[in-house]
């Protein structure tokens, strides 16, 4: 019996690892192209870029992880019970209670993973990233030193550079500064140089002049420079924020958050909705594996029966996860809801071991025996 228990559970592993990673690897392809853009403008690395969407990875984990977790035990009970498999272990003296052991198994392995991402892995990736992205945001001078294009790397900044010396000198330099958009004023220089300085980031321009339009372009002044030192971190993001968000907190900071002002203090709702989602969306794990096995280990007494128990595992699976959703959002303005976000997978788990039992609901909310042939 251990054997095929462990069998059992090899065969749930595959399907659902192969899920999680085609879910995962769409999902991240959508999300990581929002980072593609900051990334290009901002002159940084192919590192960088699969540094930032790694750091996504958590927060997306914790959401596919149980829903991978059902599309593969589903997948991998149907398996057994199309190829007759679980009617040969039935056969043999495996009950539905053994078969059990290694679904729930696998479903607290993926519970276990789920909180480790929500918990702790998601707030420090989301800080993380938000960290790095201002710094990015802050490296304008990294930002300008692409050879041969014209680049924006703040607004009304537009920067063109000819030829990038191996150190680091600028040979052909335009910027254009169109800020004020009735006088916009552009600099020309033959050389120049991109320096770190105490105040900040500086762009030294050598030889050169400045050219101003006036008057909506009628009038053009021109002033010749040997010397001319442009500030670059005028154009640069804000400073950053002390404040974390909802997805950057961990769960001690969700409960005892430190608000600076009263706009912050409205948000305490949110911030204890989003805690107690951490804490039950594992739950979920536990909720799909007992309708998986409610759909499938009865069985196949008649296809159309069986497909209709599929069907329906899957639309239930589908309700509650969007029902936890829509809870979340009631327990943002209503703190006394939160408890339901724990009662939803726990619910679904509990109509999904009755169903496994073979206990059906009567209508009027009465717990009878299903009478169901044996497997």
């Amino acid at each position: 019996m251990r054997s095929l228990s462990l069998y059992v559970l090899r065969q749930i592993v595959g399907p659902v690892a192969l899920f999680a990673m085609l879910m995962t690897c769409v999902v991240w392809l959508t999300q990581s192209l929002r980072l593609l853009d900051l990334v290009i403008n901002g002159g940084q690395s192919a590192a960088i870029f699969a540094y930032l969407t790694v750091l996504i990875l958590p927060s997306l984990l914790q959401i596919i992880l149980p829903i991978a977790f059902f599309a593969g035990a589903l997948y991998a009970l149907h398996r057994l019970n199309s190829d007759s498999e679980l009617i040969v272990m039935y056969s043999a003296g495996f009950s539905r209670t053994q078969l059990a052991i290694p679904v729930l198994i696998a479903a607290g392995g993926v519970m276990i993973l789920t909180w480790l991402c929500s918990l702790y892995l998601m707030p420090l990736g989301q800080r993380t990233m938000k960290d790095k992205v201002f710094d990015i945001r802050a490296d304008i001078g990294a930002a300008i030193l692409r050879e041969g294009t014209f680049t924006t790397p703040g607004n009304g900044l537009t920067v063109f550079i000819r030829e990038l010396g191996s150190t680091g000198e600028i040979r052909g330099i335009l910027v254009h500064d169109n800020r004020e958009a009735k006088r916009p004023v552009t600099y020309l220089a033959e050389s120049g140089v991109v320096a770190q300085t105490q105040d900040g980031t500086r762009l030294i321009m050598l030889s050169g002049n400045i050219q101003v339009a006036e008057d909506a372009g009628k009038r053009l002044s021109v002033l010749k420079f040997d010397k001319y030192i442009f500030d670059l971190d005028q154009f640069a993001s804000p400073q950053r924020q002390s404040s974390r968000e909802t997805s950057e907190r961990y769960l001690s900071e969700l409960f005892n958050p430190d608000f600076q002002n009263a706009r912050q203090e409205r948000n305490r709702g949110a911030y204890l909705a989003e805690a107690h989602n951490r804490l039950s969306s594992p739950l979920y794990g536990l909720a799909f594996a007992l309708i998986a096995l409610a759909a499938t280990a009865k069985g196949r007494h008649a296809r159309s029966s069986y497909a209709m128990r599929m069907f329906g595992a899957s639309l239930a699976v589908a309700g509650l996860r969007l029902g936890g959703y829509a809870l979340q959002a009631l327990a943002a303005h209503e703190p006394n809801f939160a408890i339901l976000l724990y009662v939803v997978p726990l619910a679904g788990a509990g109509v999904g071991g009755m169903s496994l039992a073979g206990v059906r609901l009567h209508p009027f909310g009465t717990a009878v025996p299903a009478q169901e042939p044996a497997p």
